[in-house]
């Protein structure tokens, strides 16, 4: 979002030194202009109110205009009367969901009388916040704006702080963008989902630059962290040498150690590549951050991205019948080899590393419930010191070194396994999550940050945050879609920004839920026999659920229905590694 009158100042002065956005540049610091980020597309401003349209046609107009930021809603602005220029459109942003209406607020005057009172009118999916993350809260929205007759015309008199705009518009006018920080623990980068303005493209650089020094967003508070020192800042803004890379030069950035500037490299690089600069010359006080390596690419820092997907050749696998079988492979839905599969445990749900290394499995002991871990399918097992009437199915940390589970929907239970000596127990911290009902489902992210869950029936995204002393919490929870999704059975992660996720209803049996919320979208679900019970995902995989007839495979794409893989199997539960 364009900031209110100071960031259009300085907005003003940079242009007029040939610089573009709205960066942070300390006044002391010398600014170099080689030539700008990209070829000055200014952004042509959407147009206007049309005449004599009447006082619905015009609010409806102005809430569409609203999507372009662009001169501080210039656009938008179009459509004030001058008793309304004072209208602050950066207070806030509000996303509404498809489609809103515009109606005569009750006890409105009659429009002869020359003034009007108009409400907007529908449900809001979330707001944007000034970090440019959004935040969601999906709720009856309404909206009250005053209009008046002036010279014959209808225009907006008094409308309330902050913007309103359609999900439809809000695509259009705004990019999603990643930015980077660091996982603590594993000292690897994470993504942290935000928006910027889609134009002018000059500027993207600028404002994700201003994203990433200001931190993580609320969403990742707590855990993770970022590599820049509070006092870091740009020392002249960010350009285009005439070798076509971008300049970033970084002052305050301190006494740093190598692996910390490797990091702090890739948070740039890795950021900057989302808004498609490909090479970066990073600097600090005017000389490379990374000795020997004064220009950076995403190929560069690719290796210390969180990013951790199944290998391609570890398969996955499906539990039923009390047995671990193969989903593919030579023998579908054989037994594996071992305990798990030879009918020595009655196995209810499992899960392997995502190198296939080790397995966890989730065993019904007459009304019990025990956890075992081991080595790979197929390994010898052993129980671990958790007992429960009911266990969620496991979920692993990226590193293969921690599984956890949900004990009696109130209890999320971790598993330390290192290889040093047996499995040692734990807590995870996770009193705000179970006050909002019992935990039927619980999945790990793949790059070890968050959470997905279902509790109560409704799906929540929450971050892991790990303190130094070894605790484990479960912190900014967030509720997604529950308009649109209704009952939720069960959900996993199909990328590090992408959920999908089971239900009870019969509109959208599966759904897929960007992290943020911001999106869902139906998944084809029509040769699906509902109630469905398990869920499996992963990236570049098929989605596999399970429906009162076995296990069916989704891969999108061309394919015009799901698939069976296994039949007869009501019981089922896929699983992907992870």
């Amino acid at each position: 979002m364009i900031r209110r009158r100071f960031c259009s100042a300085l907005a003003l002065i940079l242009a007029l030194a040939g610089l573009a956005g709205c960066a942070s540049v300390p006044e002391s610091s010398p600014v170099q202009v080689l030539r700008e980020v990209s070829d000055g597309e200014g952004g042509t401003l959407p147009a206007g109110p049309v005449e004599g349209s009447n006082p619905l046609d015009l609010v409806r107009d102005f809430v569409f205009a609203s999507g372009s930021s662009a001169a501080e809603h210039g656009s938008a602005r179009r459509f004030l009367a001058p008793d309304a220029v004072e209208w602050d459109d950066a207070a806030s942003l509000t996303v509404l969901d498809g489609q809103f209406d515009t109606v005569p607020a009750a006890g409105a005057q009659d429009p002869n009388s020359g003034v009007t009172t108009i409400r907007i009118r529908g449900t809001a999916v979330g707001r944007l916040s000034s970090s440019g993350a959004f935040e969601p809260e999906q709720a009856t929205f309404q909206q009250d704006v005053t209009v008046v007759r002036r010279n014959g015309q209808w225009r907006i008199s008094n409308v309330p702080a902050g913007v309103v705009v359609p999900l439809s518009i809000f695509r259009d006018n705004y990019r999603q963008v990643r930015t980077w920080f660091v996982d603590p623990v594993r000292r690897l980068a994470v993504a942290d989902l935000r928006y910027v303005p889609s134009v002018p493209a000059r500027a993207q650089p600028a404002r994700a630059l201003e994203l990433l020094l200001a931190g993580p967003s609320e969403a990742l508070l707590d855990a993770a962290v970022s590599q820049f020192p509070p006092g870091a800042q740009l020392r002249s803004n960010a350009v285009v040498g005439s070798d076509g890379a971008l300049i970033v030069d970084l002052t305050g950035i301190g006494d740093l150690d190598e692996p910390a500037r490797r990091l702090l490299a890739a948070q740039v690089v890795l950021t900057l590549s989302e808004v498609n600069v490909s090479r970066v010359r990073l600097l600090v006080d005017g000389e490379p951050l990374l000795s020997g390596t004064p220009e950076l690419t995403r190929e560069d820092v690719a290796a210390l991205s969180a990013e951790v997907q199944p290998g391609a050749d570890v398969p996955g696998v499906v539990v039923a019948g009390g047995r671990v079988r193969q989903l593919d492979g030579p023998q579908p839905s054989a037994p594996l080899p071992g305990p798990v599969g030879n009918g020595a445990y009655d196995v209810e749900s499992a899960a392997t590393t995502g190198d296939g290394q080790r397995l966890a499995a989730v065993v019904r002991m007459g009304g019990r419930r025990a956890l075992l871990v081991g080595g790979g399918p197929g390994g010898a097992v052993s129980p671990v010191s958790l007992d429960a009437a009911t266990m969620t199915r496991p979920s692993w940390t990226p590193t293969g070194g921690e599984v956890w589970t949900v004990l009696d929907g109130a209890v999320v239970a971790r598993v330390l396994v290192d290889g040093t000596g047996p499995a040692r127990t734990g807590q995870v911290n996770a009193d705000q999550l179970t006050a909002l009902g019992p935990i039927r489902d619980l999945r790990l992210s793949r790059d070890g940050m968050r959470v997905v869950a279902v509790v109560g029936g409704a799906l929540y995204t929450a971050a892991v945050a790990r303190r130094i002393d070894g605790e484990v919490a479960i912190r900014n929870i967030h509720r997604l879609r529950p308009d649109d999704l209704g009952e939720v059975v069960a959900a996993d992660w199909r990328s590090a920004e992408s959920i999908v996720a089971i239900t009870r209803g019969t509109d959208m049996l599966v759904g897929q839920v960007s992290v943020d919320g911001l999106s869902v979208q139906q998944v084809l679900g029509n040769n699906l026999t509902p109630p469905l019970t398990a869920i499996a995902a992963a990236a570049n995989r098929p989605l596999l659920v399970t429906d009162q007839t076995g296990v069916w495979s989704f891969a999108g794409g061309d394919q015009a229905a799901w698939r069976q893989v296994l039949g007869g199997a009501p019981d089922a539960v896929p699983l992907y590694p992870g």
